[in-house]
């Protein structure tokens, strides 16, 4: 009797730690990843602006050559011609053909209603051929627009200056305002008599400046003549500030 209770004593014991192993093994984990997200009861909370002035390095064009005419046949064999002849230009100035291409193709038919008839017929037909450039050598610009018209091109929609990598200024301005906020951030601690400890929070708002277009030159018609030769034009890229907005809260020592 004495020996039964002896080992029921063995076994419950040998229960009760493997609960408390498993518990411990299970549980504290748990309990330190709770407590490592609670946020610390005594915070700062600090927002500045950090921004980079940068000068675009990537311009985009876009152009057209719009023909009418009654026979569509035609229209695509004189459109054809005069944007081949575009195309070849824009591959003698270096630009590759991964940089080129056609986003437009559009034939549409012009109609006219008879009275007599109460029907519409077509009457002839437009055809628009669109493409779109990119150029990275800035100092191209100029030299590509002024040789386009004389081509045939009639229709050239403007000129977009961008960035090739708009990231890169983005982290300059990130790096700024992260800075200015720390500063901010040591300083009100200071003057609360307390020190700055570990970044509890980052919250951004980045503001890369949208692709802005400068120079147009567009037919009044899309038959008119095209000049022999074009003036080129001043094209100047300027410069744009990118911003970034943080928000950064600390834990306070």
């Amino acid at each position: 009797m004495n020996e039964s209770k002896f080992w029921f004593w063995v076994l419950l014991d040998a229960l009760l730690a493997a609960i408390i192993i498993g518990v411990l093994g299970v549980g504290l984990p748990a309990l330190v990843q709770w407590a490592s997200s609670v946020p610390p009861a005594r915070t700062i909370t600090v927002s500045a602006e950090g921004k980079t002035t940068a000068t675009p390095d990537l311009a985009e064009i876009t152009f057209s050559v719009v023909t009418t005419g009654q026979n569509p046949q035609t229209l695509e064999a004189n459109n054809t011609s005069k944007m081949n002849a575009a195309l070849e230009f824009l591959t003698s100035q270096n630009i590759a053909t991964s940089d080129i291409a056609t986003t437009g193709y559009d034939l549409e038919p012009a109609y006219n209603y008879d009275n007599n008839t109460q029907r519409n017929y077509i009457t002839g037909y437009t055809l628009t051929q669109t493409v779109t450039v990119k150029i990275h050598d800035l100092s191209s610009v100029a030299t590509v627009l002024g040789g386009l018209a004389p081509l045939g091109v009639n229709q050239i929609g403007g000129v977009d200056f961008t960035f090739n990598d708009p990231d890169t200024f983005l982290a300059v301005a990130r790096a700024d305002a992260m800075n200015k906020a720390e500063i901010e951030a040591r300083q009100m601690a200071g003057e609360a008599g307390t020190s700055l400890g570990a970044v509890v929070n980052i919250s951004e708002n980045g503001v890369i400046p949208q692709p802005y277009r400068t120079y147009n030159m567009a037919a009044s018609t899309a038959g008119m003549a095209v000049p022999e030769a074009v003036s080129t034009p001043n094209i100047q890229p300027g410069s744009q500030d990118v911003t970034d907005n943080v928000t950064i809260t600390y834990a306070l020592r």
